[in-house]
């Protein structure tokens, strides 16, 4: 089976909660599932004054971890529509990968948050894809098998691209059942992707 990593940043809870359901999507197909964080680049103090989330559970990642996976997933909520510093950070460090074609043909996917429904989710989204495929990845989306994305009944995240949530401007909303249901279901296609290429 495949050895999928999730791998992501969240700065309120947001995207770890979506970072678990992928995960659980993922190992519901049999994959080894691990989750990760990318290092923090915020002082401690400055992010504890503005309310980050401190206590996640995830290890934080190395680059060099990354070769050992045939399929990463990768979240972070948007920053003015793309990826974060940080998950940029960590990708700018991985030069060497890049480089050696270490991860060509791996499969890979993204998801995301932002505060409103039109803050950058699809563009955050996509900015982690361009750098996965700068890396020879494979992108697995949020297909429309996932009929949870549609409609506008209630607020909804998720697109082709990837799954996504949508927090409130004060952060007060977490991820629906439907943007979970996503998320799994989007850790679960990249699985069967992998599995599929990798065995």
């Amino acid at each position: 089976m495949a050895k999928v990593l999730v791998l992501y940043h969240s700065t309120y809870g947001h995207v770890e909660a979506m970072a678990q359901a992928v995960a659980e999507g993922a190992r519901g197909t049999g994959a080894t599932v691990d989750i990760r964080r990318v290092p923090e680049t915020v002082p401690d103090e400055v992010a504890r004054n503005a309310g980050y989330k401190m206590d996640q559970q995830a290890p934080v990642a190395s680059v060099d971890e990354l070769t050992s996976y045939d399929a990463i997933i990768v979240g972070a909520g948007t920053r003015y529509g793309r990826l974060p510093s940080q998950m940029a950070a960590f990708w700018d460090t991985a030069g060497g990968l890049w480089a050696n074609g270490a991860l060509n043909g791996k499969v890979g996917g993204a998801f995301s948050s932002t505060a409103t429904q039109h803050g950058g989710n699809e563009l955050t989204v996509m900015s982690m894809i361009h750098n996965l495929m700068h890396f020879g990845m494979t992108i697995v989306g949020l297909d429309y098998g996932y009929q949870g994305q549609m409609g506008v009944d209630e607020v909804r995240g998720g697109a082709p691209y990837g799954a996504t949530t949508i927090t409130g401007g004060d952060g007060g909303r977490m991820p629906s059942q439907a943007d979970l249901d996503g998320a799994r279901y989007q850790g679960r296609r990249v699985a069967e992707v992998a599995t599929k290429l990798f065995g």
